[in-house]
C-alpha cells in the first residue's frame, strides 16, 4: 500500500503575496519557489511534521482561508489505484 512520503508544495492565499514571501524568506529563511529548474528551492530538514485538522470555522484560522497541499509519493499510479479501491470500499 502506498503512503505519502512528504510534502511537495504548500499553497495558500495572501492579501500581500510579495510582502508575505519576503517575511517567510527574510526572518524565517524559507526561500520562494525559484523561477526555473536550474535553481534549488527551500528544503526542509528531516524530522517529524505536525498534521492538524480543525473544524471550520475556527477563529485562529479564519473562515475564508484556502489552503492546498501537494504530497510527495513514490508511485503515483499505485497511490491513485489504492485511493480508488478505498473509495469503492474494497
Amino acid at each position: 500500500m502506498e503512503k505519502v512520503t512528504g510534502f511537495s508544495c504548500l499553497f495558500f492565499r495572501a492579501h500581500d503575496p510579495v510582502g508575505l514571501t519576503a517575511w517567510y524568506r527574510d526572518p524565517l529563511g524559507i526561500t520562494p519557489v525559484p523561477p526555473d529548474y536550474e535553481q534549488l528551492g527551500w528544503r526542509q530538514e528531516v524530522g517529524p511534521t505536525g498534521w492538524f485538522l480543525f473544524r471550520k470555522p475556527r477563529a485562529t484560522l479564519g473562515t475564508r482561508r484556502i489552503w492546498m497541499v501537494n504530497f510527495r509519493v513514490r508511485d503515483l499510479d499505485a497511490m491513485v489505484d489504492h485511493g480508488a479501491q478505498v473509495s469503492r470500499g474494497l
